[in-house]
């Protein structure tokens, strides 16, 4: 079953929500002994499966780190500790899936079209379609 130009099958996102789950408990029980990710919130926003479900890519963002870069890289060298980690809680699945982490930047966009959507110009614009429906 082919899944090109379509996006995610219900069967990946389901995975890819227990897997996201999963993984934030995991974080949330502090398992991985590392200083800079036991002392850094971290918020597992998504988490995408590839479509034989053997990669997992993590967006997580880091709260209040000061190097985001750097717990991305701490979690992807503890990726295979945490894949290990991982399979009682996905006992489910044929094959423990890869961990990849990547930074989040979803928040970013949406600070970006936030502000965006309260700036001057933008809400002059409004201001004038508001006129010409009176």
């Amino acid at each position: 079953m082919s899944n090109t130009g379509k996006g995610p099958s219900q069967r990946m996102l389901r995975v890819g929500e227990q897997v996201r789950h999963a993984l934030a408990e995991m974080l949330q029980r502090g398992e991985i002994r590392d200083d800079l990710i036991e002392t850094t919130v971290i918020s597992v926003s998504e988490v995408r499966m590839s479509p034989d479900l053997k990669i997992a890519t993590a967006f997580v963002a880091p709260l209040g780190a000061k190097d985001d870069a750097a717990v991305i890289a701490a979690l992807n060298k503890h990726a295979r500790f945490i894949r290990g980690r991982m399979s009682p809680a996905l006992r489910q699945m044929k094959y423990m899936p890869e961990f990849r982490f990547r930074l989040d930047t979803s928040y970013d966009n949406f600070q970006k079209i936030n502000e965006l959507l309260h700036s001057p110009e933008v809400a002059r614009d409004l201001g004038q379609e508001d006129e010409d429906k009176e």
